[in-house]
């Protein structure tokens, strides 16, 4: 597989996808959530597993489930079975061997390249993008959830929350940006049910910049009436949260406002990215305690 030579900038506005296919239908997967591409290995079957995991694999001394994205996706099963791989991804704290039928090369595009997919075109709520390629436009999946799906535990809980027990009400505004409907949705219970009321969510991080721009146009004073403290997802159709939060720190009339980026893609090798551009801190999902933590801390 073909690999870029140049290091990707933080910030940017860019990133780099694998392209792989399952079935007759082409999909992305962004560089950052990959660790590894292997052919396939024996797997286990386990008792009582999910339809779409086949069982779990050894790989070296760790045991890693395998998700088949063709029982995913609804797609027919692989034509060329000796073509076949393992994408070994690891997100929010988890590592999975998404299993494929063929990878190609490394592609390095703009976010503002990746559509939001209709209603209709989507077909499926396991799409986040469209990516507006010269010869094909491939699909891609919001892994996030296709893990979620299979193992609720892994996401966002309001029970963890409640756990922390009775809050006093903050009238501290938040603003959101994340690309995920049902993220949106789980922040949203999350953080009320913490005490945090005040939240206004943007669908992306270009849509989130543009009403911060208009804000950097009043004073200080009244930036703070209106928002406090930013939440950002990384990953997100047309601007990213890496570049979204160096467009704030790079504007004097908000810079003062903490940016908070929460992601699957906080990992120790990727955690300087976000000092960069200047976060203000970085949580993995779906460490939703230490996110209302890290606000109580910043905020109070």
């Amino acid at each position: 597989m073909e690999k870029s030579n140049i290091l990707l900038e933080t910030g940017t506005n860019e990133l780099e996808i694998i392209l792989f296919t399952v079935g007759n239908g082409t999909f992305g997967i962004n560089v950052l959530k990959v660790r590894e591409i292997i052919n396939p290995l024996p797997i286990t079957e386990t008792p009582n597993e999910h339809e779409h995991v086949e069982g779990v694999i050894r790989l070296r001394e760790e045991v890693i489930p395998v998700i088949d994205l063709s029982k995913v996706l609804n797609a027919p099963p692989s034509e060329k079975p000796q073509e076949d791989k393992l994408i070994i991804a690891e997100l929010n704290k988890l590592k999975v061997a998404f299993h494929v039928h063929s990878v190609s090369r490394i592609h390095r595009i703009s976010w503002e390249q990746i559509e939001k997919p209709s209603e209709l075109s989507q077909g499926s709520t396991q799409t986040i993008g469209i990516v507006k390629m010269e010869n094909v436009m491939p699909l891609l999946l919001d892994f996030e959830k296709i893990v979620v799906d299979i193992n609720p535990v892994s996401g966002l809980s309001v029970e963890k929350v409640k756990a922390m027990g009775p809050r006093m009400r903050s009238k501290k505004k938040i603003l959101v940006a994340e690309d995920s409907p049902m993220l949106r949705k789980l922040l949203h219970d999350t953080l009320s049910e913490a005490g945090y009321e005040s939240l206004q969510f943007f669908e992306n991080g270009k849509m989130a910049w543009e009403y911060l721009e208009l804000l950097a146009k009043e004073n200080e004073e009244d930036i703070n009436k209106r928002i406090n403290a930013i939440i950002t997802d990384i990953e997100m159709p047309q601007m990213d949260g890496h570049h979204l939060t160096r467009r704030i720190k790079e504007t004097p009339e908000l810079k003062h406002l903490p940016v908070i980026i929460f992601s699957s893609l906080i990992t120790n090798d990727l955690f300087h990215k976000g000092e960069s551009v200047g976060a203000s801190a970085q949580i993995s999902k779906p460490e939703i305690v230490l996110l209302v933590e890290t606000l109580d801390e910043l905020l109070n």
